[in-house]
């Protein structure tokens, strides 16, 4: 009888800590994966990564092929050169016109002196009227002419401005379409765009791309997330920033735990997914839930693990 109450008991306890050991949600890790492709198509010159291996965020990686941009830049800007050559200078122009002018004053300073000349005889009547009406004819005629040359100056000025400007006015459009290329050279490196390990390598030097092509896939594996479900009754339990106890397999008989918290609850009911539950429980609606863990290397992406909504103290 007594043998017969102590089995009994052990069963009971035995009972009792499975209950207590077991998860309340089960699922796999998961990352936030970046497909890295080439901005740009061509020869891939290097790609200078491995499977497995940790590379910050903004590392150039490799290059892509830009030969036929550069040379595309190159012809832009000797465009850009050559509309420069066609501008016309004003300056020889200009410069003969003022010089013609020059001595137009030095004509008309000569009259206006002979003039003042003319008056001061005839003043004394040593000189005609005649004499002093042709001076003024001659200074009149003069001036006709520096105001005609001062004209020629102005005009000429404004057809070459004109002129150039139309010149000139092409080149904006090459302009933009040399820091276009630019770009695009400058695109045609891989720039590695988070801090992560490389998870897939898709591409080698040589093999050609396409821009959107997927040259290799990485994440973050510093912390992971763990997809679990939970059933409708647990999800009073759980709430956003809840931190839990996560915990894998380790050898046969063993578990290795960790601290993980509760960053996304599902809004929406689904069926539990078939390859965490059997065949009987896939029939049960249930709600996904996200749980971060701080990875010290031992996760796997894939892996499968347990979660205790109560963590142990």
């Amino acid at each position: 009888m007594n043998k017969l109450l102590f089995l009994t008991l052990a069963g009971f306890l035995v009972a009792c800590s499975a209950n207590k050991d077991k998860a309340d949600a089960t699922g796999t890790f998961e990352a936030d994966e970046v497909i890295v492709s080439s901005e740009i198509g061509g020869r891939i010159l290097s790609l200078d990564i491995e499977e497995g291996q940790a590379i910050p965020q903004k590392t150039v990686v490799g290059n892509i092929d830009a030969e036929n941009l550069v040379l595309q830049k190159e012809q832009v800007e000797a465009s850009i050169r050559a509309l420069r050559e066609k501008t016309a200078d004003v300056g020889p122009q200009v410069t003969l016109l003022q010089d013609q002018l020059k001595v137009q004053q030095t004509q008309l300073a000569n009259l206006s002196h002979e003039r003042k000349r003319i008056e001061n005889l005839l003043k004394q009547d040593a000189a005609t009227g005649k004499q002093l009406d042709d001076i003024n004819s001659q200074i009149e005629v003069i001036q006709r002419q520096m105001a005609v040359t001062r004209q020629q100056i102005n005009v000429q000025q404004s057809n070459i401005s004109t002129q150039n400007r139309g010149v000139l006015s092409e080149g904006e459009p090459l302009g933009k379409r040399a820091q276009q290329i630019s770009d695009q050279i400058e695109r045609s490196k891989i720039i590695n765009p988070v801090n992560g390990t490389v998870i897939t390598k898709y591409a080698e030097a040589g093999e050609v791309t396409s821009p959107g092509k997927a040259l290799y896939k990485i994440a973050d594996l510093s912390t992971i997330t763990l997809r679990a479900y939970i059933s409708g009754g647990q999800l009073s339990e759980v709430k956003l920033g809840q931190k839990v106890s996560v915990r894998v397999d380790k050898g046969a008989d063993d578990y290795k735990e960790f601290t993980g918290m509760v960053t996304w609850v599902s809004d929406k009911a689904e069926f539990t997914p078939k390859t965490i539950q059997t065949k009987d429980e896939r029939a049960n609606l249930v709600y996904a839930i996200k749980v971060k863990v701080k990875n010290d290397g031992y996760l796997k992406i894939g892996m499968y693990g347990e979660v205790m909504l109560v963590q142990k103290p």
